[in-house]
């Protein structure tokens, strides 16, 4: 009788550990789940760099940049005439070279990348700019059937182009442009995004837009008061529709 009664006490001692152990396990685990999964955004100022430049030479630089675990991924532009520059991208795992593009857009275009949201998987979304059209290669061949899929009319004035981009080795799924239009003659004006931030389905974009900022169905906004307007316009992740835009004084 005696062994009976301790022998079960025994196995729920042991059970109690088992579980118990399994339990400090899984929180010792968590955080490095959660580390590995969380999305990081930066939007700033473009800075210069080339393929052919060290990770401490792009990193001194202090553009944007995005980093989880050993990998950062950091957006800027190259001076690649007096007059002209295309947009770079590149990734560093633990130092290394993984990859640097330098395709995106080659024409007289004066573009520059300036922002970038990576959830350390497969998620990642760049910032560029545009000033118009020109022949050649640039980002309309990646914007077709997206929410806008030009720079639109005129030339000059500075707007966005946000791009999917496959972390693996920076190629372009699909892009959409990001302006603000004139409602006096319909000409392109300026936008420049100033924050990323994404919840697993949405893209959600903060941007400052001049004279007028657009409506999710992209016609201008009546607005009130001098420009730049506070703008955020939340697009699917396909960048195929805006789901919903707004800006103070705006309507």
């Amino acid at each position: 009788m005696i062994y009976r009664h301790k022998l079960p006490k025994y196995l729920t001692l042991l059970s109690l550990s088992a579980v118990l152990g399994a339990n400090l396990a899984i929180t010792g685990i968590t955080p490095q789940i959660f580390a590995q999964t969380s999305t990081q955004s930066s939007v700033g100022k473009g800075v210069t760099f080339t393929c052919n430049d060290t990770e401490a030479t792009i990193k001194a630089k202090n553009g944007p940049k995005v980093t989880i675990g050993s990998t950062t991924i950091y957006i800027g532009y190259q001076q690649v005439s007096s007059i002209n520059k295309d947009p770079r991208l590149v990734r560093f795992d633990n130092g290394v070279k993984r990859w640097c593009r330098s395709d995106y857009e080659t024409t007289g275009d004066d573009g520059t990348g300036y922002g970038l949201l990576w959830d350390g998987g497969s998620v990642l979304y760049s910032v560029f700019s545009s000033t118009g059209s020109q022949t050649g290669n640039d980002f309309r061949r990646f914007a077709s059937g997206r929410w806008l899929s030009s720079y639109g009319s005129g030339g000059g004035p500075k707007v966005a182009v946000l791009a999917r981009i496959n972390p693996s080795n920076g190629d372009v799924y699909y892009a959409t442009f990001l302006s603000s239009k004139k409602a006096t003659d319909g000409k392109t004006n300026s936008l420049a995004v100033t924050q990323l931030s994404w919840n697993g389905t949405n893209l959600t974009v903060q941007a400052d837009s001049w004279w007028t900022p657009r409506r999710a169905n992209t016609t201008p906004m009546t607005c009130s008061g001098s420009s730049p307007y506070k703008y955020t316009a939340v697009f699917t992740g396909d960048l195929t529709k805006v789901n919903s835009a707004s800006a103070i004084t705006c309507s």
